[in-house]
């Protein structure tokens, strides 16, 4: 580096291999920017932010994690040699960055906010995700930006009884727990991951030991701070609005308090909003009557911007009493907005075989909120080929979440699946994955599709639960059923309440959305987010078994009520009508050319043919898929005949393919000839072997040797014999024994 580039890094030891957090070389207009480098990975995170927008009144955060294929020394495959839109990996680290950091800015900070990762060099051992979550935390520390970490993530794995801190790829293949865990000094902030059935307790323990690794990058990170921070800018100061909150109180509270008890989605949300109408409109009234003078363009453009600011301040207000109501309700006397108790589960509707075409399909209804979920299945070439910066892989399970908008009662443009649903579909598919059958004993390709047609909380639970009975409805044998639940918490920091299968008001003003998906035996997926500075080990603890308790509710009346169609929540026997059939074999790996053909002739003829498809493998793995079982019947016993090998002392209708002094090649199936020598033509003395037989005689011939080198010995002599010992007819072309 140049002598006038000042760089200034620390390192730290995460998982055995050593991780340098730098900054001062590159990016040096942003207001925070960390090289992180762990092995060969290298990302680069930017923070940037600018001055906020007249009247806004949220947090416009932006994080973008964004993979070049350059990192791994690889172009982009398809006919666009350049990175597009995030794929599907680079949004669902891009939200779980998003997820941990959003609630720790300080109140009041508005700015347009950015947050960017960008992989510049990929090593596979090292994932580029914990070091852009490091990074991210990083850069905003050291950056001007209010914010009120710094934070920390780590992969937590299991490996035979022994967890471990980012493990290898390698590792990660034979564990039975994988949990991305962040969090700060005081406790955890967020966790995605996944598990093999493993009980709560030791999930607990997975994320306590993550908790722990954790500290010391927070340790480095304020390190780094205290090295080469910037001062924080002041966010901005809140207003005095006390008077105008006790007004509105007075006006507004007794209606507000009545309409929350409402059980009813839409009917509440109709009276809330009639409510802060009728207030808003009185404010309005008041203000537009007071005397002000205007005397300028910009006189009117500030009494129009007052207007705006003052109607903003009162549904701001009319938002925070009506969450105050509702969570001081909950804390006071355990009553939620639909009357359940905090343990309480929403009364549940499950049927399969609802609609005839799809080979398995759900509908799954919890209260207000309803999926219905398909299950397709398919071939090898139904396979989902993936191009990423790691390299190209192939998926075999594919699930999909949408959540169209009349699913909450609003119109809007359908622009294909948002971020939302990517994580939602990502965190349903890792709820079922543990349970799927490995792929050679069922060998298709899935797809499952949920569909939102309702929606009041927990619609990504309910895509799981809709998922398992759609499968099972397919006649996929799965391991275990799973069902999955979202908890919730409403805490004051004295007072605290976690709710089971929450509604969709108190996922937004609650101060914890988990979770948790699991089957009798043990927990397959988390997902957690906490809105609050931190929550004790206490209360995931009582989550957690509040939760199990949820879910085994939630398995018993999904087996109750389709108990006549999957008699205990068991795959059906037999595949749909329409489903399609497949069949595997396996071939001598020399003997692929024989099924394939020259240019792909013979495979192309028995597909069009039977109408069947057939992929093979170079290990010799052969799949017939066809749409009903007897194209698959046909195509298999055409593949069989081409790929048979003979059998020593099984008789043969073998066809005379050319004579010899010394005896007759015959066929014993296509492509297989076998020597039928002068002394095995016949039980007595044979002068010519022209006096028996002729080229193109079908004669019986028994297999009696195959040597090392693959020739074939064949006896018609031993199969007439063998035949007429049975009783059977021992005639063939060539004459009677």
């Amino acid at each position: 580096m140049p002598s006038w580039f000042e760089e200034t890094s620390v390192t730290i030891d995460v998982g055995g291999r050593p991780m340098t957090l730098s900054t001062g070389a590159v990016a040096k207009q942003a207001a925070g920017a960390v090289l992180v480098s762990q092995g060969d990975t290298v990302v680069l995170v930017t923070v940037v932010h600018s001055s906020p927008r007249p009247g806004i009144d949220f947090f416009p955060l932006t994080v973008d994690v964004v993979e070049k294929f350059a990192a791994s020394g690889k172009i982009p495959g398809g006919f666009f040699k350049r990175e597009g839109r995030l794929s599907d990996r680079e949004v669902l680290n891009s939200r779980f960055i998003d997820r941990a950091i959003r609630p720790l800015f300080e109140d009041g900070y508005n700015d347009d906010t950015q947050v960017t990762a960008t992989v510049l060099s990929a090593d596979p051992e090292c994932p580029v995700d914990i070091c852009a979550f490091v990074g991210a935390s990083a850069a905003l520390s050291i950056s001007e930006i209010p914010f009120l970490g710094p934070i920390a993530a780590v992969r937590v794995a299991r490996v035979e009884g022994e967890l471990l801190a980012n493990p290898t790829p390698e590792q990660l293949e034979e564990s039975d727990i994988e949990f991305i865990v962040a969090g700060h000094r005081g406790s955890i902030v967020m966790v995605e991951g996944g598990a093999h059935q493993v009980p709560e307790a030791e999930v607990l323990g997975a994320l306590r030991f993550g908790h722990d690794q954790i500290l010391p990058i927070i340790d480095k990170i304020e390190e780094l701070q205290k090295q080469v921070g910037k001062e924080k800018i002041e966010a901005g100061e809140p207003e005095d609005n006390s008077e105008l909150w006790a007004e509105i109180r007075g006006k507004a509270e007794a209606r507000l308090s009545e309409a929350f008890q409402i059980k009813e989605k839409h009917a509440r949300g109709s009276a809330v909003k009639a409510i802060e109408k009728e207030v808003l409109a009185e404010y309005v009234d008041e203000y537009r009557k007071a005397p002000i003078e205007v005397r300028s363009l910009e006189d009117f453009e500030d009494r129009a911007s007052g207007l705006k600011k003052l109607q903003g301040t009162v549904k701001e207000i009319l938002h925070d009493l009506g969450a105050e109501i509702v969570r001081e309700r909950v804390m006071a006397s355990n009553e939620r907005i639909d009357g359940r108790g905090p343990a309480d589960i929403r009364q549940i509707a499950a049927d399969v075989r609802v609609v005839p075409r799809p080979h398995g399909v759900a509908l799954f209804t919890r209260g207000e909120t309803q999926a219905m979920v398909t299950t397709t299945l398919g071939s090898g070439f139904d396979e989902q080929t993936i191009d990423g910066m790691s390299g190209r892989y192939k998926k075999t399970f594919m699930l999909h979440y949408n959540f169209p908008p009349f699913s909450v009662g609003e119109a809007r443009p359908l622009r294909g699946p948002g971020r939302r649903e990517v994580g939602h579909g990502t965190l349903a598919e890792r709820a079922i994955k543990p349970v799927l059958p490995e792929h050679e004993d069922f060998p298709y390709t899935i797809r499952v599709v949920s569909e939102t047609l309702e929606s009041n909380g927990s619609s990504s639970m309910a895509a799981v639960c809709g998922s398992t009975l759609s499968l099972l409805d397919a006649g996929v044998p799965l391991k275990s059923p799973v069902a999955g639940i979202a908890m919730g918490l409403i805490t004051d920091g004295t007072r605290t309440v976690v709710l089971s299968d929450i509604l969709g008001d108190e996922d937004h003003l609650g101060d914890m959305d988990f979770k948790v998906t699991g089957t009798n035996e043990g927990i397959t997926a988390l997902q957690m987010d906490i809105k609050v500075k931190e929550i004790n080990w206490e209360i995931l603890e009582q989550a957690l078994g509040q939760a199990r308790d949820g879910r085994l509710h939630i398995l018993d009346c999904m087996n109750k009520d389709t108990e006549a169609e999957l008699h205990g929540l068991k795959p059906r026997g037999e595949l749909h009508d329409y489903a399609p059939r497949l069949e595997v074999l396996f071939v001598k790996p020399d003997r692929i050319r024989d099924i394939i053909g020259p240019g792909g002739k013979v495979i192309r003829a028995i597909q069009e043919t039977t109408g069947a498809k057939i992929d093979v493998e170079d290990s010799g793995r052969c799949s017939v898929f066809g749409p009903d079982a007897e194209s698959v019947k046909v195509a298999l016993s055409m593949v069989e005949e081409l790929t048979q090998e003979a059998e020593i002392g099984r008789i043969y209708l073998a066809k005379v393919k050319r004579i010899a002094d010394f005896g007759a090649f015959a066929e014993i199936f296509p492509g297989t000839d076998g020597l039928v020598h002068i002394s095995h033509l016949a039980a007595g003395r044979v002068d010519k072997v022209t006096d028996l037989v002729s080229e193109g005689d079908e004669i019986l011939a028994k297999c009696i040797d195959i040597d090392p080198a693959g020739r074939i010995r064949l006896s018609r002599k031993e199969a007439l014999a063998e035949m007429a010992a049975r009783g059977e007819d021992a005639k063939d072309d060539a004459g009677e024994a």
